[in-house]
Parts: C-alpha cells; structure tokens; sequence
C-alpha cells in the first residue's frame, strides 16, 4: 500500500502532528474564552461585583444591629464569604454556558470543532477559562466587601481549595448546561431553577443548623452547601459540616463533571448535528 504522505508535493505545508496533549490549542482556547468576557468586564466583572455590594447593604448596612453574631461572628463577617463564593459559581457557570450557547446558535462552534482540539482539550479550555473568570469576580468581590466586613483569614488552604474547585466545577457544570440547551430559554431554565435555589439555599445567610428537619439533613446533601461552608471556614475559623466530607464531595463531582464533559465533547452531542 502507497504511503500517502510520501504522494504529497514536497513543496506543500505538511500538517502538524500532536503528541500528547495539544497545548498550544488548549492555550488558545483558554485565552479567546478569557478575552471574551473581558471585553465586556463591565458586564461580566463590574455587574457581579456591584450586586455583591447590594446584597451587604441590604444584609449588613440596613440590618446592622439587628442580626445577632453567628458563632460569635459577626453577622458581615459570616455573610461575606458566603457572597464571595456565589459571585464565583455563578460567574464560573454562566461563562461556559454561554460562550457554548452562543456558539451554537449563532453558528461559530466550527472554531474550535476544526482545530485538532481533542474532547479532552476541549473540556480543559472551557472549563479553566470559566474558572479563571469566577476567580476574578470572586477576587474583586472579596476586595470591594472589605469595608463591610473585616475578613480574617484562618486557613488560606480551605480558601484557595474550596475557591478554586468551586470555580472549576461550575465551570464544568455549565460546559454541560450549554451543551444541553437549544435556546436561551434552556439555559435561563437551569441558572434560575437548579443553580440559584441550590446557591441561595446553602447557608450563605444563615446557619443550616437553625433549620428544622427535614431541612437541615436536605441541606447537607446540597454540594453548594460544602462549597460555601469550606470557603468561609477559610475566613471565620469555623465550619458547620466537616472540611474532609466537602474536600471528598467537591473532587469526586468535579472529576465526574469533567468525565461528562470528556463524553459530550466526544460524541458531540447537540453540538454537531
């Protein structure tokens, strides 16, 4: 049998062979998803931040006083955190979200479907680029909620595990989510009946432990519930739930999320046809 690439014109570029991961790909993948959203930071950075601010004057400004300490923390001191991880996970799912839902309504999924990007490759772009957006909110919020709340820091390790690996799974979560939907309406269907009841109601404003059953024992099986309860320990020095359950929940969803993703990408569903 003919060799064919010994039939090719010796004059003709050769295509490029890829050994291993393609990093170069993932790398421009990872920068065009971190250059689209900040093009518009006023809306994707600034607008989060903004509506962080609002929720500590409501919470802490117009309450102040009014709200007893939590633990012997100060009410803004346990709200913080908690608002601090919502602006990541939130921001974290809607950057993969609707980068892939814009793909492919407006027809540009072929710019990272004919590169030799592998499922796998595809995944991390998404995914760190999400991340590295919750990140940044979640960055920005944390410096705009200082003169609200004076956060300590008590473990820097629970911060950086838990904010990192909330950023990265949600980013994963909304790979899935944009994968999914068809239209915008699908996607508005899973940020406001999945993602926002389950950050809202995972302690960020109140203790889980003051809830009546069958709550409380609800609650702990929200993941969101060790996401915001690892982080803030971080701050506060006191944690609800068990910091090894939420290090254990928060890695084995986030390596199953990025399996789904690995499949999806693979089969191309609704992303091909």
């Amino acid at each position: 049998m003919t060799d064919l690439a010994s039939t090719r014109p010796s004059g003709l570029p050769q295509p490029r062979e890829y050994r291993g991961i393609n990093w170069i790909g993932v790398r421009t993948l990872y920068l065009r998803e971190v250059r689209r959203f900040w093009k518009v930071g006023a809306q994707t950075v600034a607008a989060p931040v903004v509506t962080t601010l609002l929720y500590m004057m409501v919470f802490v400004v117009a309450l102040q006083g009014a709200r007893p300490p939590l633990h012997g923390t100060p009410f803004g001191e346990f709200v913080a955190p908690g608002l601090i991880m919502m602006a990541i996970l939130n921001n974290a799912f809607a950057n993969a979200s609707s980068s892939l839902i814009q793909a492919k309504i407006m027809g540009t999924a072929t710019d990272f479907l004919t590169p030799p990007l592998s499922p796998f490759e595809l995944a991390v772009g998404f995914s760190l680029g999400a991340a590295t957006r919750g990140l940044l909110v979640g960055a920005a919020t944390a410096l705009c909620v200082l003169p609200f709340a004076r956060l300590g820091l008590s473990n820097l390790l629970a911060v950086v595990y838990f904010g990192a690996i909330a950023s990265l799974l949600m980013g994963l979560i909304g790979v899935v989510a944009g994968l999914w939907s068809e239209k915008f309406d699908h996607l508005a269907a899973v940020q406001n009946f999945i993602v926002m009841p389950m950050t809202f109601l995972s302690g960020t404003f109140y203790l889980v432990e003051n809830l009546p059953e069958p709550f409380a024992t609800i609650s702990h099986w929200n993941p969101m519930f060790y996401l915001i309860d690892g982080f803030r320990a971080g701050f506060i020095g006191h944690a609800e739930g068990s910091l090894a359950i939420g290090v254990v929940v928060s890695l084995a969803l986030t390596v199953v999320m990025a399996w789904v993703c690995w499949t999806l990408f693979r089969t191309g569903w609704r992303l091909k046809s």
